[in-house]
């Protein structure tokens, strides 16, 4: 079996300031394996794909290919130790033809040398069966066309390792079915693929092996046909079988029978698939699922905050249009955006002034909030929230993460919402700030608001929703409540109902 390895990356060790990336992770590839890096968001498998390609350095560990000892300080040193990456995102030049795409900048000849080119290109796509030609411009394939071509352009520079980053994320089934086909016959032809996806269906249907992270650490590695789907997500989230088996079942919720507030029929946007979803006035609700399974896609959609593709909305059974936040926010829906640095503190701007900007906007920014008013509102939430900060004037980026979320949170609040949406609202943030804000959801459920509340901490859903719509691959796959509220049922659901 030794003899088969074509890649051991021993004892692989990164750390950023403050951070502790991988400890001592193994990964093993095989010739002619395709071989799954499975984990959720932050469990080191990017971390490790760039100490691979060159990206990152690694702190300690040694990285053999093909019986050598590697040296790989760049991703040129990557590729001509025969490790090419096609990522998610396809780099190639759409207005170029698919020959140039595949041989631009591997020689100042490709002009005088055209026809041989093209020729080689013909070759190259006939033998890896890629539906294309070498003279058609690569903006007219499909994206799954560009993927296999970016892949055969990889192949080409005899590439021992090939690392697929998210391929299919933008592909549709039948896309998704040429390209498993081209990895079946590259892994025939003894290329090692490495395949990082959150698709589980997927990894079913094409690895032969499976490797899980964790925290930066490795959980271990199976036989794709030794390890069932509910024990992969079991891994992934941290939670042994036994344990799982252990759990009491919770105690049944209270389940909210007031009127529907919102409903939304066959809804989709740029980035969610159709879906139907209803929301009680004073009911807490969530979407669960992995990383990728469609979750923020779908709470984006019902804000507006992504191009909408289609569907009808209903507030208080009475149709409404809803294709950007503004529509959403005075028809009384707040949004609390996953990467709240990104998409939601202003970094530069004083906690008072993050308070206030959404009703400012809902306000108009022609109908100003006098000093004498914010200076009242940041105040009031500061105190109820327990914000810790010098002052209201104290930038809200030099706040703690608990408390930057706090501030957002105000913000929303301070709009009097009748559906606020939380996605991931205590990421990052110390277990008291996240009790905090868990009862505060619960509170104002008390009070009439409807919440929809996402969490990665399946035990943090439990403790507050209701109801748990349950995602995989983009799309709704069941609903949980009552006795069904469970860990255990959970994992079973995103695993596809095996037990």
């Amino acid at each position: 079996m030794q003899d088969n390895v074509i890649l051991q990356m021993r004892n692989i060790e990164k750390s950023f300031p403050g951070v502790r990336a991988l400890g001592g992770v193994d990964f093993t590839l095989r010739k002619g394996e395709i071989h799954a890096l499975m984990g959720e968001n932050g469990a080191g498998k990017s971390t490790l794909i760039k100490v691979l390609t060159g990206v990152y350095q690694m702190d300690e560990g040694e990285i053999i290919v093909d019986g050598q000892k590697a040296v790989i300080r760049s991703p040129q040193d990557a590729q001509n130790t025969g490790i090419s990456t096609v990522y998610q995102e396809i780099t190639l030049c759409p207005n170029l033809t698919v020959a140039e795409n595949m041989f631009i900048g591997r020689g100042a000849d490709l002009l005088v040398k055209q026809k041989e080119y093209e020729k080689r290109a013909d070759e190259i796509l006939g033998n890896l069966g890629i539906p294309a030609r070498s003279r058609q411009i690569l903006g007219s394939c499909s994206l799954a066309v560009q993927q296999m071509v970016a892949i055969a352009r990889a192949v080409d520079m005899q590439c021992k390792v090939l690392i697929l980053d998210e391929p299919t994320s933008s592909l549709d089934d039948k896309e998704v079915n040429l390209l498993f086909e081209l990895m079946r016959n590259l892994k025939s032809q003894g290329v090692g693929i490495i395949f990082v996806t959150h698709f589980l269906e997927q990894v079913y249907e094409v690895s032969d092996r499976i490797t899980v992270l964790r925290n930066g650490e490795l959980v271990g590695e199976y036989l794709t046909e030794d390890l069932p789907q509910v024990e992969l997500v079991a891994r992934m989230m941290g939670k042994e079988l036994d344990e799982l088996n252990s759990l009491g079942e919770n105690e049944e919720k209270k389940t909210q029978n007031g009127e529907v507030f919102y409903e939304a029929s066959s809804l989709s946007s740029s980035d969610a698939l159709p879906f139907d979803f209803t929301i009680h006035k004073g009911e807490v609700n969530g979407f669960t699922g992995l990383l990728g399974s469609g979750r923020s896609e779908s709470v984006r959609a019902i804000f507006g905050a992504d191009k909408i593709g289609g569907g009808e909305v209903k507030i208080k059974g009475e149709a409404v249009k809803i294709t950007k936040p503004i529509e959403a926010m005075k028809h009384g829906i707040g949004y609390l955006a996953e990467d709240r640095k990104r998409d939601g503190i202003i970094a530069d701007l004083s906690v008072r002034e993050n308070i206030i900007l959404a009703l400012q906007v809902m306000n108009g920014f022609f109908k100003p909030i006098s000093r004498s008013e914010s200076e009242a509102f940041a105040d009031e939430y500061i105190k109820a929230l327990n914000i810790k900060t010098a002052s209201r004037e104290t930038p809200i980026g030099s706040l703690s993460g608990g408390n930057q979320q706090k501030v957002i949170l105000a913000r929303w609040l301070l709009t009097h919402p009748d559906y606020l949406i939380l996605d991931e609202p205590t990421r990052g943030i110390d277990v008291g700030t996240k009790l905090e804000i868990q009862k505060l959801v619960l509170k104002l459920a008390e009070e009439g608001v409807s919440v929809t509340f996402i969490s990665s901490e399946v035990e943090e859903m439990l403790r507050t929703c209701s109801r748990l719509i349950v995602m995989r691959d983009r799309h709704i796959v069941g609903e949980l409540k009552g006795k069904d509220l469970n860990q255990k049922k959970v994992m079973e659901t995103i695993a596809g109902g095996e037990s």
